[in-house]
């Protein structure tokens, strides 16, 4: 199996595993190899189950037709009103403000928020359940209270939306397939 690994100021280790099955492992400076390697031995369970969807979703790429250019922008139309107008909605009751809302076409994220503030989506969150797009705004919105993902970043995030669980899995289950539209 090939591993790459990028050692960069980052405090955590990170593993990816890239559409070709390769594995990436993001470390910081200090680590030496023999924990890389222990930290990869302990995730290859998951590394084997994220290559064999990689395959699944080459095998299922060819079945899907990529979105035209047309229809991405109606997406992300969409996008930048629903989700906007979600955002709106949540953040008093979470208890936060936001700076610019991104509507963005991306490969690999659903949404994300910055130091400052601004809140980034994805446009295919459009083909997902309405349950799914108050998912991803609520998490993001609430990376303002906690920029981690710390038990409290989840309680806050269960204390809006009970069933967050749901359509987190659905996310997790299906969002691949969403995925698929990224075709070039």
């Amino acid at each position: 199996m090939k591993v790459e690994v990028v050692r960069s100021k980052r405090k955590t280790l990170s593993l990816q595993v890239r559409e070709d099955g390769t594995v990436l492992v993001r470390v910081p400076n200090r680590v030496r190899e023999r924990e890389i390697r222990s930290f990869v031995q302990g995730h290859m369970d998951w590394i084997i189950r994220q290559q064999s969807r990689m395959e699944q979703a080459a095998a299922a790429r060819s079945e899907i037709s990529p979105l035209t250019e047309e229809e991405l922008q109606r997406l992300r139309e969409e996008a930048r009103r629903d989700l906007t107008a979600r955002a709106a909605v949540f953040a008093p009751r979470i208890g936060v403000t936001y700076g610019r809302i991104s509507i963005r076409h991306q490969k690999t994220k659903w949404g994300s928020c910055s130091s400052k503030g601004n809140l980034n989506f994805n446009c295919l969150l459009m083909l997902a359940p309405e349950a799914v797009l108050d998912y991803v705004v609520v998490h993001e919105l609430c990376h303002r209270k906690q920029m981690n993902h710390s038990p409290a970043f989840w309680s806050e995030v269960e204390r809006i939306l009970p069933d967050y669980r749901i359509a987190r899995k659905w996310l997790k289950t299906h969002g691949q397939e969403l995925m698929l539209y990224n075709q070039e």
